[in-house]
């Protein structure tokens, strides 16, 4: 998809906090955003439309948002162009720049695996936008009912090469009536690197309004045999949601002093 990027060069300053601050900018020669819709199906392109449009989508630039949980809560920053991100948390920091996924974490208190959290929350955040993305591929998918109601579903595949695990899948499905995203299936092949038919199942039933776009307020993980959906899981809150159409200073993403590199 051939896209036309944003008229302004911002230049952003953050305070000992880290919050936002709008500082002299220089004006460029003016540009529009440009979608090529071509590549996506007509069904998608409705689920585009009713979350808000990929045009409003493409001109935000960076998006953060808060994830509470029981022991800590935690802050994700994104560079919407560049995907550098910067997941905070108590005493822990991680994130990417430039391709480099680094974690700084000097007690050596984080469990998980920083390369596979990468981006992870994000993609599942920014639903169903992420979807627009390049080298992926479309084709209808097998509609999935739950508690009487069918939802009509598309399958996404990706190209060789296209981000950490290309041979993942996911499927989303929506609304037949408004076309609103209600449900996202998906496979994991992070560490074996195989294809995988072990579909899980994520409920998007619960939306906001964000600077003109719907995302999500929560999202439910549920348990399931193949594509038959049994009990939901607790459900996954987001808070302190914001979009903005500026750049953050490049080195908000930098490796911190005392950080590593993990891939």
């Amino acid at each position: 998809m051939k896209l036309v990027l944003v008229s302004l060069f911002c230049i952003t300053l953050f305070s000992c906090k880290e919050t936002l601050k709008e500082v002299k900018t220089e004006a460029a020669s003016e540009k529009v955003v440009m979608i090529d819709n071509s590549k996506y199906t007509d069904a998608l392109q409705k689920v585009f439309k009713t979350h808000g449009g990929l045009e409003t989508w493409k001109s935000k630039r960076t998006l953060s948002f808060e994830i509470p949980k029981k022991d800590k809560t935690e802050k994700h920053t994104v560079d919407l162009y560049s995907r550098d991100e910067k997941i905070e948390m108590p005493g822990i920091i991680m994130g990417s720049e430039k391709g480099l996924i680094w974690l700084h974490d000097e007690k050596e208190a984080y469990k998980g695996d920083a390369v596979f959290y990468h981006n992870l929350m994000f993609y599942f955040y920014a639903m169903p936008f992420v979807l627009s993305d390049d080298g992926i591929n479309y084709s209808e998918a097998e509609p999935l009912e739950f508690e009487g109601n069918t939802y009509p579903g598309i399958r996404i595949s990706y190209n060789a090469g296209v981000g950490l695990s290309a041979k993942d899948e996911y499927y989303i499905h929506y609304n037949p009536e408004t076309f609103q995203m209600q449900w996202l299936g998906y496979t994991v092949t992070f560490k074996s690197g195989e294809k995988s038919d072990n579909v899980k199942w994520i409920r998007y039933n619960d939306w906001m309004n964000v600077d003109g776009l719907q995302l999500p307020k929560s999202i439910t993980w549920h348990a399931y045999e193949g594509r038959t959906i049994k009990g939901p899981k607790p459900a996954r809150k987001f808070e302190n949601v914001s979009l903005s159409e500026m750049a953050l200073d490049a080195d908000f993403f930098k490796m911190p002093e005392g950080a590593k590199v993990v891939r």
